[in-house]
Parts: C-alpha cells; sequence; structure tokens
C-alpha cells in the first residue's frame, strides 16, 4: 500500500492523517465491524480543502511483503518510520480518515492521555450522509448500549453519557454535510448519533448509511495542548467518492474553520456527568 501521510513528526508525538480501512491493531482489519467492506487502500488524491494534488512524493510505497489485511497502524507505522516505540493517544473506527496521534515515549503518552481525560483536546469532524436529519444543528446526548453484530444504540439515559455536537449544511443536492464535535469519546460515538437525527453516514453500512465507497467520516482538525506548546493539525481529506465530488470541495473550501462557529452552551449538570464519562 502507499505509505500513511505524516502531518507532525517531532521528538515526542507523530500526528498522521489514517487512511479509511486501517484499524488500531494488527489483525483486527479483518474483524473490525467499523466498515472494512468498503475499505479500499489510499493513494495520491486531490486535497479537498485546497484543491490541490496530494504530493506523490510523500506516498511512496510501503514494503510489498506487509499484508495489510492483518497489520494495524501502529505496527504500520513502524514498519514505515522505524520508530520501535510509538503509543496511540486515542483511536478510530477502521472506517474513519483522519487526524491519529501517537506518542513517542510513555510520559507523552501519559501527558496526553490526561489531556484526552479531562477533555483538553480539540477535535472535529466532517461527515457526509444522504438523508436529511431530523435537525439542523444541536447537541446529542444518551447512554450507548452495545447490541448483537458489533452496533451500538442510543438510550434516552444519562448515566454515563455519549455527548455530540454538530452543525449541518448543504453539501450539495441530496446530500448533508456535517461538522461534528465529540465531547466525549465513545466507540462509534459520532455514527450512533448521525443515526438517532435519521442520517446515517453515507458508506456505513453497520448503521444502514446509503452506499459508498468509502465511510465518510475524517477527523479533520485536532488540537492537543502539551507542557511547551499546543499542537494543532489539520488532516487533508484525500479520498471517498463524495468528499472528493467537486461540489462538496466547493462547500468544503468554503467552510470556515469549526471552532468558528457558535457552539451550543453545555449545561453545568451535563459537564458534571461528561466529567465522570
Amino acid at each position: 500500500m502507499n505509505e500513511i501521510p505524516i502531518l507532525v513528526d517531532d521528538n515526542d508525538v507523530l500526528i498522521v492523517n489514517k487512511p479509511s480501512g486501517i484499524a488500531m491493531h494488527d489483525s483486527a482489519n479483518i474483524a473490525d465491524t467499523a466498515n472494512t467492506e468498503n475499505a479500499k487502500s489510499t493513494g495520491a488524491g486531490k486535497n479537498i480543502r485546497t484543491g490541490e494534488s496530494a504530493d506523490s512524493g510523500s506516498l511512496r510505497n510501503i514494503d510489498s511483503n506487509i499484508d495489510t489485511h492483518t497489520l494495524g497502524i501502529v505496527s504500520l507505522l513502524r514498519k514505515q518510520t522505524g520508530y520501535s516505540q510509538l503509543h496511540l493517544c486515542h483511536r478510530l473506527d477502521t472506517g474513519t480518515s483522519g487526524c491519529l496521534c501517537l506518542a513517542k515515549n510513555a510520559q507523552t503518552a501519559a501527558l496526553i492521555g490526561d489531556s484526552f481525560a479531562t477533555r483538553q483536546v480539540s477535535k472535529y469532524y466532517l461527515a457526509i450522509s444522504a438523508d436529511k436529519p431530523k435537525k439542523k444543528q444541536g447537541t446529542i446526548v444518551g447512554d450507548m448500549k452495545n447490541r448483537r453484530g458489533g452496533q451500538f444504540m442510543l438510550l434516552k439515559s444519562k448515566d454515563n453519557p455519549a455527548v455530540t455536537q454538530f452543525f449541518s449544511q448543504s453539501a450539495k443536492p441530496g446530500y448533508r454535510g456535517f461538522i461534528v464535535k465529540p465531547l466525549t469519546g465513545k466507540t462509534h460515538q459520532i455514527r450512533v448519533a448521525l443515526k438517532s437525527v435519521g442520517a446515517a453516514i453515507l458508506g456505513d453500512t453497520l448503521y444502514s448509511g446509503a452506499p459508498s465507497d468509502i465511510l465518510h467520516l475524517h477527523a479533520g482538525w485536532l488540537s492537543i495542548p502539551l507542557p511547551s506548546r499546543t499542537i494543532s493539525v489539520k488532516a487533508p481529506i484525500l479520498e471517498g467518492d463524495l468528499f472528493t465530488d467537486s461540489e462538496v470541495a466547493t462547500w468544503l473550501a468554503e467552510l470556515p474553520e469549526p471552532d468558528t462557529f457558535t457552539w451550543p452552551e453545555i449545561a453545568p449538570s451535563l459537564l458534571q456527568l461528561v466529567s465522570k464519562a
């Protein structure tokens, strides 16, 4: 497969633009329910934010002897970079593309882990749906229950809730674009949240999304505070039939930065629940 694009590579962290279809751990690519059937190898593509072509020189082939159906992102990056110590700081579903942070030492991993746990990390996602949501924007709150077949469902209870905020706009006729801000980090959280408002993500066959080449969910922005600095990155979109559609590209090019949106205030009582999640 092609090399995984690297966004940040310094003494402490490695942040990459994870392609859709790569799991977190070895041997998970085959069994993972997060749209492996839609996964495809990523290559040089169009930068949906700038309209520029990806640098083919930055997408050199990884050793062709690697079985990309069984190796997870950590093993692939160790092979690609030669770094023996890489620690996952958070996770993305197999089908989700975009910003993924790995620490190069245990101390940094612990620091970033604390930042995630205390909600200091800022992260925003992009999604496309072929369905019209029940509401154009809002906050989705509820406990999540594991169901058979790898699915989760959103409950009305709020004992240990997932909290997801979103804005939606027309991305092109017949398709809705979403800017999503998850305040918690539950498995399948965004996918279940958008399904709950009637707008399953395009390509998300697990949650009855309209068929497409890949899951159209992308971790586009990530900002992580460290004692010495704050690392902020954007991950360009390089794949996805609708993500790279010319009309959707125009919508994305005109989209304001997500931290400039007027995100809804969170009630203190809900913040207390989130702090315990």
